[in-house]
């Protein structure tokens, strides 16, 4: 072959080289992935998730997050972490990878007794496509797991198995799919398998082929989003539960045929609510209730506190629910007046009708089954049971619960002739009773005579607290309603489900009944005869309100919230800054010596009861960490989750009475900290979180009162105590206690405030400053020289200056009061605002800066319990103060909204006022 022929070769091959990446550059790639085009179509349940990092602060702050990891499959995966975390060489790495990305995960029933799920994320990078290749290879060179690869139907796809035994054979491990940079893997083989199939019909609808133009993500604090196709769902219900169970089960899910919802979590709750389809097949429940209107649930007066299960169902006469054929055998063999009487009874029965299951003490006992149904003439409905007994020869014999009569009604599975087949299994000697303007039939006379026991007794769910706030949080009209109490239906679930399943369910007890009532509702549209009409739905997991407050709107138009304490609080409110939140959380103490800590959603996540009030200002750790806070007698430590860590409390000696605590600042990760304490007035004492004392500090006496908590620095890797004392003396520690050269530091007259510090590479060229109550400003180092010295402000005998630095210790102001009268300055000595006090009661000034013009000045009355806050122009926000019955309040600020968060005590109420600043 000649060179010419050659070059023109590679020519050609270099042209179509460039073609087909142009195509695919412009055809393929820049067409994005719909991950919803990669689900299965035999998807039972879809969830998208996407900021990850706040769903996990979310199912920590409603304690589910500790009953999950109890779970055996989350066991599993958080081992499987643990070996990501261990072979990529990093801490949190598959939480940081997916970070805020929308995973999918899908649930399929993948046999006759089994089900699987099938995850999909998406590779955003070329730095996480290499994270992810890396991990495989380090899978592929350990011992333990064996890698492989296959074809497919032209996709490649990874097998990941765990080897196991002395003979190396492979576990049951992950197959793996990497599509277009979207990453698929399952437990599952035939699940990634079903997915390749899926791309070979790329025109064929998607499982949210129904919902494209809903995106619940666009709304702010939804956690997840999850598509349920109710087509299927009694598919995967009949692998949990017992066969003869499922009909019923199918009968209630033929509302609808899929639904899209959102989630939220949210304090004591979980609530999911969307959009639901409705289900077109000829037969369905909601074929029948079509164009039957909404109803409240009134029968709370007739429904008993021992109820484990009530599918509530609002209509307008019951005939609507009536099948298209009568059961087998049912009024054949009666006489010809019965189903006249049946018609009859029929047509008094109207609004609401309810089938209930009963709480039973033992899952071998069958739960006890009751009907319930509405009448708007009860002494009606009376007579024609009188004449349906006498009809049908049934004995005129009663029983007698308290003032209520129960009867035999004669006819086999009456519930059912009269309220559909939704209400089967009641036998062939169902009896029946009337409470007030209900009918109540039971499938036993045991069942029922312990049910009237309840209404006897008056143990219903309208007397009950707890459940009546349960129903308030639900939907007022519904059409259909499914309400649980997990703690009474345990034994009946453990009844229901099949065998294999019984023990994950005794495994994971403390999950299922941590959030005890569950409701399930389904809101018809108003029209339901437009096209593309569609049920509202909610899904609410709640747990009773038990804690130690009630939040509430502060304001009429929503802004600002309450939360309403059972005893009033005694500390200052501290904000606690959350990663990617628009809110902090807040720290506050009551009367009772009981720490809380409220969510930025105003909840209280978690509470614990200290032996006494705090001694200071909480201090808070970096990252997970948690914070440290003081007792008069006890020093703790919790983490971000509330729970007390190693070693502590530490417990003071009993001649020690804590009145500050200052902590060292992290020389290096995972080095033990130091906790100064300040007691007995003039004392100090030194411990490290491991409980050992220092030497020097058992204690380290001082001659004269302190003027402020000792400062705890680190300067060139050294450990620094700055200690100011009321008689102007300063003295400099080491962590041995001894005095650093130069020290003790006289500034010339008395101390009333701590120190502005700052820090630099050495001793000599860190700057203190301080204000002395001669008005002067005086700046010192870490070698012992004063390097400044000048006048703020005039002063007298009776004025008290302070320095006031700003909450991140960037600034400061000087404050002087003289009498009734507060001052503040620059440290210049420029007047910035002054304000006259009525009474002689202790004054706060705090100063926060959040960049230019965002300043913000708050002088605080304890007397009265007045908070008055000043902007940046000095003007006085709201036109007066602000009600605040502790000595401090906190103020965070929102850049994206250019809003102020002002936090303020005032007796029992925790409030948060939004500010916008102008």
């Amino acid at each position: 072959m000649s060179n010419r022929v050659l070059v023109w070769l590679t020519l050609l091959l270099l042209l179509t080289a460039l073609g087909s990446y142009v195509y695919y550059r412009r055809t393929v790639a820049s067409v994005p992935v719909d991950p919803w085009a990669l689900v299965p179509d035999d998807a039972v349940l879809v969830a998208m998730t996407r900021d990850h990092p706040t769903l996990i602060r979310h199912l920590k702050e409603t304690q589910v997050w500790d009953n999950l990891t109890a779970v055996r499959y989350f066991q599993q995966v958080e081992e499987n972490l643990v070996l990501v975390d261990s072979l990529a060489g990093g801490r949190d790495v598959l939480l940081k990878f997916l970070g805020r990305k929308r995973v999918l995960t899908s649930v399929h029933v993948t046999g006759p007794q089994q089900f699987g799920l099938l995850f999909q994320v998406p590779i955003g990078s070329v730095r996480e496509y290499r994270q992810v290749r890396g991990l495989l290879e380090s899978l592929g060179r350990a011992p333990d797991f064996k890698v492989t690869t296959r074809d497919y139907e032209g996709q490649v796809l990874t097998d990941v198995g765990r080897r196991t035994g002395a003979e190396g054979e492979e576990s049951r491990g992950l197959t793996l799919l990497n599509y277009r940079n979207h990453l698929v893997f399952s437990s599952s083989p035939q699940l990634v398998e079903a997915v390749v199939r899926r791309l070979t019909r790329p025109g064929a609808p998607t499982v949210a082929a129904d919902f494209t133009s809903t995106d619940y993500f666009r709304l702010r604090d939804v956690d997840a989003t999850l598509l349920l196709n109710q087509r299927r769902l009694p598919q995967l219900l009949g692998v949990l539960f017992r066969s003869e169970l499922t009909p019923e089960m199918a009968a209630v899910a033929s509302l609808a045929r899929n639904e899209l919802t959102e989630m939220r979590l949210a304090g004591n709750k979980v609530v999911f609510q969307g959009f639901a389809n409705p289900e077109t097949a000829r037969g369905s429940l909601h074929q029948r209730l079509q164009g039957q209107p909404a109803q409240r649930l009134r029968m709370a007066e007739v429904l008993p506190l021992r109820a484990a299960l009530v599918i509530h169902l609002g209509l307008g006469p019951v005939t609507a629910l009536r099948g298209t054929r009568p059961p087998a055998g049912a009024t054949d063999s009666l006489a010809p007046a019965v189903p006249a009487l049946l018609d009859s009874l029929r047509g008094q029965l109207s609004r609401e009708v309810a089938l209930c299951y009963l709480s039973t003490n033992s899952a071998r006992v069958r739960p006890g089954k009751l009907a319930l149904a509405y009448t708007a003439d009860p002494a009606r409905v009376t007579t024609l049971l009188g004449r349906l007994r006498r009809a049908v020869g049934a004995s005129p014999s009663f029983g007698k619960v308290g003032s209520y009569q129960l009867y035999q009604t004669g006819v086999a599975e009456l519930p059912q002739q009269l309220l559909g087949d939704l209400f089967t299994g009641f036998g062939p000697r169902p009896v029946v009773a009337q409470v007030g303007s209900y009918v109540v039939f039971g499938d036993d006379e045991a069942a029922l005579r312990q049910y009237l026991t309840d209404m006897v007794a008056g143990s219903t769910w309208s007397r009950s607290p707890t459940q009546v706030a349960f129903l308030q949080e639900t939907q007022p009209l519904a059409r259909l309603r499914v309400l649980l109490d997990t703690r009474n239906c345990w034994n009946l679930l453990l009844r229901g489900l099949q065998e294999q399943r019984r023990a994950g369910l005794l495994r994971n007890e403390t999950l299922f009944k941590r959030f005890p009532q569950v409701s399930l509702q389904w809101v018809p549209a108003d029209n339901e005869q437009e096209d593309g009409a569609q049920y509202f739905t909610q899904f609410l997991l709640r747990h009773p309100a038990e804690g130690p407050a009630e939040a509430r709107p502060q304001n009429a138009d929503g802004t600002g919230s309450v939360l309403d304490f059972k005893v009033p609080l005694s500390s200052s409110p501290e904000a606690v800054v959350v990663a990617g939140v628009r809110l902090p959380g807040v720290l506050v103490q009551d009367t009772a010596h009981v720490l809380h800590y409220v969510t930025p959603e105003n909840v209280v996540a978690w509470s614990d009861s200290l032996p006494g009030p705090l001694v200071g200002p909480t201090v808070r750790l970096p990252g997970a960490a948690g914070f440290l806070v003081a007792t008069p007698r006890q020093l703790f430590q919790f983490n971000n989750s509330g729970q007390p860590q190693p070693n502590f409390p530490l417990n003071l000696p009993d001649t020690v009475r804590a009145t500050s605590l200052s902590v060292s600042p992290a020389a290096r990760e995972g080095a033990a900290r130091r906790l100064l304490v300040a007691g007995g007035g003039s004392n100090l004492f030194m411990y490290d979180t491991q409980g050992r004392a220092y030497p020097g500090w058992q204690p380290k006496q001082l001659e004269f009162r302190l003027a402020a908590p000792p400062q705890y620095l680190l300067v060139d890797g050294r450990d620094v105590v700055l200690v100011l004392l009321e008689n102007g003396y300063v003295y400099a520690f080491d962590q041995a206690g001894g005095a650093f050269p130069g020290f003790p530091l006289s500034v010339g007259a008395r101390l009333a405030s701590a120190a502005f510090v700052e820090i630099a590479p050495t001793l000599r060229r860190t700057r203190l400053t301080v204000v002395n109550q001669h008005g002067e400003r005086v700046s010192f180092n870490l070698s012992g020289d004063v390097v400044a010295r000048r006048r703020v402000a005039t002063w007298s005998r009776n004025s008290r200056f302070r320095l006031v630095a700003d909450q991140q210790q960037r600034g400061y102001v000087v404050s002087r009061e003289d009498g009734g009268q507060l001052t503040l300055f620059d440290p210049e000595g420029k007047t910035l605002l002054s304000q006259s006090f009525l009474t002689t009661a202790p004054r706060s000034v705090q100063f926060f800066d959040f960049g230019p013009n965002r300043q913000a000045y708050v002088l605080t009355e304890t007397g009265p319990g007045q908070a008055y806050l000043y902007d940046a122009r000095f003007r006085l926000v709201g036109g007066k103060p602000f009600d605040s019955t502790t000595p401090r309040v906190d103020l965070t600020y929102n850049p994206t909204t250019s809003t102020f968060h002002l936090f303020r005590v005032n007796g029992n109420e925790l409030r948060r006022t939004d500010i916008l600043v102008k």
